[in-house]
C-alpha cells in the first residue's frame, strides 16, 4: 500500500509540473487519471518497492555528479585521442563481475559504463557478470579498478536486502 501511495504521489507531482495548469478542475481531472494509472499497476502487479525506489533518491542524488564528472573527463579524453594520431587506441574486450544485488542496481551500473564515453556495456547476465567493450586499455583497467561498481552499489545500498527479501 506504502508503495501506491508513493507512486500516486510521484505521478501527480509530476502531472503537476509539466501540466503548468492548476485550475480545480484540471488538477482534480490529473489526481483522477493518475490514481488510475496507480489502481491498474496495482491490478498487473508492478506496483513494489523497486519500481518506485524513494530510499535511492538521496544516494543517486550525490551519485549523478560523480558520474557527470567522469563523462566530462571521458568526452576529453576521447577527444584527445581523435585528435592526436600518437594517443593510444587499442579496443579490447573485459569481463566485469558486478557487485550489485537487484536488477536496478546492475541495469544502473550497465548505463553508467555505456554513458562514459568510449566504453560500451555489450552484454550483462543475471548473476551480474558484464561484458564492456574499451577504447584502450587504460580505460579498461580503469573499470577493472571497480570505483564505478563501488559508488553503484553504495546507491543501491541497504535498499539491496528489503528488496531481495519482498521478491
Amino acid at each position: 500500500m506504502k508503495a501506491a501511495f508513493n507512486l500516486l504521489v510521484a505521478l501527480f507531482g509530476m502531472w503537476l509540473l509539466w501540466s503548468g495548469h492548476y485550475t480545480p478542475l484540471l488538477v482534480s481531472i490529473g489526481l483522477v487519471s493518475c490514481l488510475g494509472v496507480v489502481l491498474l499497476c496495482q491490478r498487473m502487479g508492478i506496483v513494489d518497492r523497486e519500481a518506485l525506489p524513494l530510499d535511492l533518491t538521496w544516494r543517486t542524488l550525490r551519485y549523478i555528479p560523480w558520474l557527470a564528472l567522469e563523462v566530462v573527463k571521458s568526452n576529453l579524453d576521447l577527444a584527445r585521442r581523435v585528435l592526436s594520431p600518437r594517443m593510444p587506441i587499442s579496443p579490447q574486450l573485459i569481463e566485469l563481475q558486478a557487485t550489485q544485488k537487484t536488477d536496478l542496481g546492475l541495469v544502473t551500473l550497465a548505463n553508467s559504463i555505456t554513458l562514459t564515453p568510449s566504453t560500451v556495456t555489450i552484454e550483462a547476465t543475471s548473476d551480474g557478470r558484464l561484458v564492456v567493450h574499451a577504447l584502450a586499455s587504460d580505460i579498461a583497467e580503469d573499470l577493472l579498478k571497480g570505483e564505478m561498481d563501488r559508488r553503484v552499489t553504495r546507491v543501491e545500498g541497504s535498499v539491496a536486502g528489503t528488496m531481495e527479501n519482498t521478491a
